[in-house]
């Protein structure tokens, strides 16, 4: 069991896994309904966390799944291979694809998650993250966080992939400005 998370932990996790969730929904009583499940399901397989991660990690990555299952079974994209982007502008962040660069993944910082950097980095990437807005915070975690393609995007918010590009771009800007003056 998860013994050594206090209810004042889980009601933190829980809070945040709301804010992203309406995030992408655009729907309390849904996203309401999909973090509740997510804690459902990762109590009743409490027995696969193997303590890789941390337990907000993994409880997460339920909740990442059960949002990537909602689009698809609401039938709202097709899948097809990511599309490029072509960005010029050299960037700290991430590549020229608009992709984590290797050295700041969230999977490398996940690795040292018991240190204080980790932990910081986190807090300061989602205050960093509150700052845009609500329409590019959106689209950044679809891109980054639930890793779907472009023209999964372009189906879900109603964009021409031109402006899907053009909001990933802004939104990695904004985010990079931020983050090298707070880190």
């Amino acid at each position: 069991m998860v013994n050594h998370i206090s209810e004042k932990e889980l009601t933190v996790i829980r809070q945040q896994m709301l804010k992203f969730a309406e995030l992408q929904l655009h729907n309390h009583e849904l996203a309401e309904d999909l973090v509740q499940e997510s804690f459902l399901s990762a109590f009743k397989h409490i027995d696969r966390f193997k303590r890789e991660a941390a337990f907000k990690t993994w409880i997460f990555a339920i909740l990442k799944n059960k949002i990537i299952d909602y689009f698809r079974q609401k039938g709202r994209f097709v899948l097809e291979s990511e599309m490029i982007e072509e960005d010029d502008s050299p960037n700290t962040f991430f590549d020229e694809a608009g992709h984590w660069n290797l050295a700041f993944t969230p999977s490398n910082l996940q690795e040292y998650e018991e240190k204080v950097y980790a932990e910081e980095f986190w807090l300061i990437f989602e205050t960093c993250l509150t700052c845009l807005p609500s329409q590019q915070a959106r689209i950044f975690m679809m891109r980054e966080f639930l890793e779907l393609s472009s023209d999964e995007i372009c189906e879900e918010t109603q964009l021409s992939t031109s402006n899907l590009h053009t909001t990933l771009y802004r939104a990695r800007l904004q985010l990079q400005h931020c983050l090298s003056q707070k880190l």
